[in-house]
């Protein structure tokens, strides 16, 4: 059993939070969530649609339900684009097998999805909520339910089983050996208890969600059926099923046969050849039905000649960069010689198990003056698993259990790239041939040589101009993702490598948009020289602190061309919130009017917590609330005291009210309401601007008057005398108004 939290993310983008559970040949899984109802979602995009919004099409007043859409896929994270947006140009998305939940806080059931017969390897969820839908934790769980003692069908061996009754299939399984070019499942001699003619369903190869590829073969009577696979699975168990469809008492006796047909590889380099020669024979049994591989007696043919082997193996080198990150090696050189008698095979090994949370990139380039042949085309195809070795006879790229990815260049397309979002783990293949012409019929020995650049990298194109490629752990598991540089969900740039531009801006847009983010923090001015005047150094440190990190952070925080950033993004942005909260804080505390000593006290230690609590959570919305509400309690309460001490209302002067204290709260919480009600991604500009300058605004009318005892500042005195004049600044007992 394998569990783990699955959290809200980045939508889509960022690729998203996984599952990982790993297993080796189990029968049957499950997977239980906690949830009221589901349905299954549309394939694309993945709940862009509507798909995990309420069921009736309004949401109830009452938070009540919350929508979550899972995704699962086998051998890699499920690519999921719930916004809608763009992949970069050449990559190839395949959805993954998605459902939407409707989750309840007052019902606690559970919801389960059953897989059977799931293919063996890493299975991975992925879990998000709707666009702007809050924050909620799941709790899933994967329960495997293994076969133990399955039966091993030997290939060339008839082997007799039974078919105890329709509830209880058999199981069995075939191991296919490496350069299998075709596979033969036969059923025979299918004979029932009661002496009557049976009819079973028999089912090859395991489930991969979405599609699943498996092979269904039903036989009715005695006679023969037999079901031909083409590129089977290399080196991998082959799970067969056969169930009865007869009646429920009755068992049911078949005999059945596997036999490959195994392909003897061609190689430039003879060691190799020799090598893949030894590993064809011993894939195969001599004398197998169906078996390339010489009976006994028979001499061998020769596969040192290009036209005695079906394929031409190239030898390639892994190359280990960083994390995520692989370069393939083709050791007799780039240019790879292709040939129209047999494809051109390049194995690219992804199977570490580390290898799915990047991007594989296959880059192919016609080198034109090595074509013999006038208008010929290089077809190519990128599969896992086992590669594809019909490529002159039909261009779908499709293998026995999955399909591949087509690629072809040409004398007038010469070039031709794919993107392979988290490609599964496994052996990947890349199979090249030359085509003939249209109606030209035999190509004869027409060759070509194709240039082949194939790596793994964390994020395409490093995510371009407007991104940042980012490396995510969850589980255990590592994973990339691009973090598109200050996009929202309604402007910038967006997509899975920050490539998509619909939503991106005008640079006179960007330009006005960061002027006014920047600028507006200009107000502060007023605010600090206040400050400076009324002997408030410390608060005005505070506001001229807060002022620099927000005009720098808003001037980094643009999804365009107009971006200056003089820190790191994080760091900016981190220093704005701290600035913000902290200069509530100071100035709350200064209009209480408190003891010098208990003042700055409480200025430190305010600081301290709000650093910690942002560090935490840094768009909590306690982080604002909390010491605001702390503060303006704190200073109701010396308020009172004052008034109390002095028998009259505190401040006394109608003054004060009338000329600071009313404007000033009047412009906070004209400000309070438009961050709070009126702030949206489309006009975020220019009500943020409007926040800027109403907050700095507020501060310099709140801000309390000097204390009486303390002289103004005597810039010509201090000019013309030679000597400082000190005073004393200990605490007396004095009024002030």
């Amino acid at each position: 059993m394998c569990s783990g939290g699955l959290n809200r993310q980045t939508p889509c983008m960022s690729p998203s939070t996984s599952l990982r559970a790993h297993r080796s040949s189990p029968s049957t899984a499950g997977m239980g969530t906690p949830s009221s109802s589901t349905s299954t979602c549309p394939r694309t995009p993945c709940c862009s649609a509507g798909c995990c919004r309420h069921p009736g099409g309004k949401a109830p007043s009452a938070p009540a339900w919350r929508s979550l859409c899972m995704h699962f896929r086998h051998g890699a994270p499920p690519v999921i684009n719930p916004l809608g947006t763009r992949f970069p140009a050449n990559a190839t998305v395949r959805p993954s097998y998605n459902i939407s939940i409707t989750l309840s806080s007052a019902v606690q059931n559970t919801t389960f999805v059953n897989v059977s017969t799931p293919a063996a390897g890493d299975w991975f969820i992925a879990a998000h909520l709707p666009q702007a839908a809050g924050r909620i934790e799941v709790k899933a769980d994967m329960f495997v339910l293994r076969l133990t003692d399955m039966p091993v069908l030997e290939p060339g061996v008839p082997m007799l089983h039974t078919v105890v009754s329709p509830a209880k299939p058999l199981h069995v399984k075939v191991l296919v050996p490496k350069h299998a070019a075709g596979m033969r499942f036969q059923l025979s001699s299918c004979v029932t208890s009661e002496q009557r003619a049976c009819t079973v369903r028999v089912l090859l190869g395991s489930i991969t969600l979405p599609q699943s590829f498996q092979r269904s073969l039903t036989c009715t009577g005695s006679i023969n059926c037999s079901l031909a696979l083409e590129s089977p699975p290399w080196e991998k168990w082959l799970q067969i099923m056969v169930e009865s469809l007869g009646t429920a008492n009755a068992s049911v006796s078949v005999e059945m046969l596997a036999s490959f047909t195994v392909c003897r590889p061609g190689s430039t380099s003879s060691f190799l050849n020799f090598i893949s020669l030894n590993q064809s024979q011993a894939g195969a049994r001599p004398g197998a039905a169906g078996s390339s591989a010489p009976a006994p007696g028979e001499a061998p043919r020769n596969t040192s000649g290009q036209r005695s082997s079906c394929l031409q193996s190239q030898p390639v080198v892994r190359e280990d960069l960083d994390v995520v990150s692989v370069r393939y090696r083709l050791l007799n050189g780039p240019s790879v010689p292709v040939s129209s008698l047999a494809p051109t095979l390049l194995l690219l090994n992804l199977n570490t198990g580390m290898d799915s949370g990047g991007a594989l990139v296959v880059s192919l380039l016609l080198n034109k003056t090595s074509v013999s042949l006038a208008n010929a085309t290089v077809a190519a195809c990128v599969s896992a698993a086992s590669p594809v070795l019909s490529l002159n006879a039909t261009r779908n790229c499709s293998t026995a259990f999955s399909q591949g990815y087509p690629l072809s260049v040409s004398t007038s397309s010469a070039e031709a790239m794919l993107i392979v979002l988290y490609p599964q783990t496994d052996d990947w293949f890349l199979s090249l041939q030359l085509l003939c012409p249209k109606g030209q019929g035999e190509c004869g020995g027409a060759e070509g040589k194709v240039t082949v650049f194939a790596y793994l990298t964390p994020c395409f194109n490093d995510c371009g101009p407007y991104g940042q490629c980012s490396l995510l752990r969850r589980h255990g598991y590592l994973y990339a993702g691009c973090s598109c540089k200050a996009a929202s969900l309604s402007t910038g740039w967006g997509g899975w490598s920050c490539t998509d531009d619909t939503k991106a801006q005008t640079v006179g847009t960007q330009n006005l948009a960061t002027l006014l983010l920047t600028l507006s923090n200009l107000m502060f001015l007023p605010a600090i020289a206040v400050a400076v005047y009324r002997f408030y150094l410390v608060e005005a440190s505070v506001y001229t602190y807060t002022m620099f990190f927000s005009t720098f952070y808003h001037a980094c925080d643009q999804p365009g061309v107009a971006v200056m950033c003089i820190m790191d993004y994080d760091t900016l942005q981190y220093c704005d919130f701290l600035g913000s909260v902290v200069s509530i804080w100071v100035t709350i505390l200064c209009m209480a009017r408190l003891k010098k000593i208990l003042k700055y006290v409480l200025f430190i230690l305010g600081t301290l917590l709000i650093a910690m609590s942002l560090q935490l959570d840094r768009r909590g919305v306690w982080n604002m609330m909390g010491p605001c509400l702390f503060a303006l309690l704190i200073m109701v309460t010396a308020w009172v005291h004052h008034g109390a001490k002095r028998r009259h209302c505190y401040p006394s002067s109608w003054k004060r009210w009338v000329f600071y204290l009313l404007p000033g709260i009047t412009l906070a919480f004209i400000a309070i309401s438009v961050y709070a009600f009126m702030e949206t991604n489309e006009n975020y500009y220019y009500t943020h601007s409007i926040w800027h300058v109403l907050v700095a605004c507020s501060v310099a009318f709140l801000l309390p008057p000097r204390d009486k005892h303390k002289k103004p500042w005597a810039w010509s005195q201090k000019l013309t005398c030679r000597y400082q004049i000190c005073q004393n600044d200990r605490e007396e007992l004095y009024a002030v108004t």
